[in-house]
């Protein structure tokens, strides 16, 4: 696999799209690479602890079953020392994991067009280089508001298994909930996937409509929601 050049010229990672296939809206499409439903999904931040214990131990080999997902804030996982701009780091963490959903790079309704359209870009971008790199990868999938639905869509295969973000606004605050399912509604229209991961809650109508629609619906508790269930349990 070809290593990325160092410097400015590189700051779009344009390494990471070679030999993809692109949309109308230049948006690479993202092949799922995963063949079946995650066990767990664990975050980040979370992923980079067990990866550096690991290796504190000398355990250079491990695998841990489980999918690595980013809905955190972004500069978590973003930034000049984040998972896109050092890429390699990135990989060295999740090649020890199950699988990977692609980041949830932010694409707020109050962000200039542009940034929420880069931002779905390199969704789709770092997501296709993962699985060239014979990553197990399924992906994100983040909207906003109606204008969004022309570009936030693209890149991921019809009739496949995607994942959401339920944690943090929508559909939990009742502002967003209209929005939230309306672009639900517009994704299975336009991608048709026949498995929809939740990672947070799915205890909301609009996934029981998926349910009688003959989708699947999975749902994993957010680390949040862990942690409350583990207290209850004491």
């Amino acid at each position: 696999m070809k290593e990325p050049r160092k410097g400015l010229v590189d700051i779009w990672n344009a390494y990471m799209v070679e030999g993809a296939s692109f949309t109308d809206n230049d948006i690479p499409l993202c092949p799922t690479t995963a063949t079946t439903v995650p066990e767990s999904i664990i975050l980040w931040d979370e992923a980079k602890h067990i990866y550096k214990n690991a290796l504190a131990r000398g355990d250079g080999s491990f695998h841990y079953n489980a999918f690595v997902a980013f809905y955190l804030d972004d500069y978590k996982f973003d930034g000049p020392r984040g998972i896109w701009h050092d890429c390699n780091f990135a990989l060295k963490v999740l090649r020890h994991f199950a699988g990977v959903i692609t980041p949830d790079f932010s694409t707020y309704q109050d962000f200039p067009e542009p940034i929420k359209i880069y931002n779905t870009y390199r969704m789709r971008a770092f997501g296709y280089w993962l699985g060239k790199n014979g990553l197990a990868v399924i992906n994100n999938v983040r909207w906003g508001t109606s204008e969004s639905w022309r570009y936030c869509f693209d890149g991921i295969p019809d009739n496949c298994i995607v994942c959401i973000g339920t944690v943090g606004g929508s559909p939990k605050k009742l502002i967003d909930r209209k929005r939230f399912e309306e672009g639900l509604e517009e994704l299975v229209r336009v991608r048709k996937p026949h498995t929809v991961l939740v990672y947070g809650s799915a205890s909301y109508p609009c996934f029981d409509k998926l349910i009688d629609q003959g989708i699947k619906v999975v749902s994993y508790p957010s680390r949040t929601a862990s942690v409350f269930e583990r207290r209850r349990a004491r």
